[in-house]
């Protein structure tokens, strides 16, 4: 008996650890950035606007990212604008979908170094 309640205590402890981890942890395991919370009906009301990400271009399978400073990952939906910047910084002027994390490609520029 005492056997088996050793192992109860064990697991809701690993249990616990696992949660709190994935809590801490953040966004890939709760969907969203904190703070991005925005609905389709605030979306509609206000037309996304055309924003500057910086980053370096880089090939990941069959497609071109936007790899930025703190090391997210953003899809780029224009894989032949994106190609002559692969491994090199850049400043990408698009749209981001929040949902797809894809970056609706409007202008891709060197970086200034």
């Amino acid at each position: 008996m005492k056997l088996i309640k050793r192992d109860l205590i064990l697991c809701i402890a690993f249990t616990a650890f696992v949660f709190i981890c994935a809590l801490a942890w953040g966004s890939p395991f709760i969907g969203g950035a904190p703070g991005s919370g925005a609905t389709a009906a605030q979306t509609q009301a206000h037309p996304a606007q055309a924003t500057v990400f910086r980053g370096t271009v880089v090939r990941n399978g069959g497609q071109f990212v936007l790899r930025d400073g703190s090391g997210q990952i953003f899809g780029l939906d224009d894989p032949a604008q994106a190609q002559p910047f692969a491994d090199k910084a850049v400043a990408i002027t698009g749209m981001l979908d929040r949902d797809a994390r894809m970056i609706h490609v409007e202008r891709i520029e060197a970086a200034m170094a």
